[in-house]
């Protein structure tokens, strides 16, 4: 038999805690759900499937050569805005019938945005908030605004430029 010398005992247990934390630092900052991306406030009908539904995982072109639509004007809520994953953009309605796009990744360590709110799209990672007027920082430690995306609204739709 063996014998167990301090040494292994106290190795065994740095590489165990080691581990431990290696684990738990793994998903840091990455939103686990789809409930995450969501506009304003929780609501049903921001949750819905459209998000993901197949019109919105690509910027293909239609039968009519225009880009697939990403949204309606009316899923856009008015002093908010909606994160469309597939296409890494967040699309905002700053004023009535004023529509903006901006790209859904955080300038600070390049996390996915996760919500809309009061104003400000939200990065969950550490805390970074951005105008949705503009992209602009609203909210450190982001240094740099969002990209902007080229949009283009044609009566109901909202398309990628």
């Amino acid at each position: 038999m063996t014998e167990t010398t301090r040494r292994t005992v106290v190795f065994g247990a740095g590489g165990a805690g080691l581990a431990a934390v290696l684990t738990a630092c793994a998903s840091y900052g990455v939103p686990t759900t789809d409930a995450n991306v969501q506009a304003d406030e929780p609501a049903p009908e921001q949750n819905a499937p459209e998000q993901n539904a197949p019109e919105q995982s690509a910027p293909e072109q239609n039968g009519g050569g225009k880009p697939k639509a990403l949204a309606d004007t009316a899923d856009i809520p008015e002093g908010g805005g909606k994160i469309f994953k597939n296409q890494n953009v967040v699309v905002t309605q700053p004023a009535a019938g004023e529509f903006k796009a901006f790209s859904a990744t955080c300038t600070h360590q390049g996390c996915a945005v996760a919500s809309v709110s009061n104003g400000t799209i939200n990065c969950p990672c550490h805390g970074s908030k951005f105008s949705i007027q503009d992209g602009s920082v609203a909210n450190g430690p982001a240094g740099e605004p969002l990209e902007e995306k080229q949009i283009t609204v044609d009566g109901e739709k909202i398309r990628l430029a």
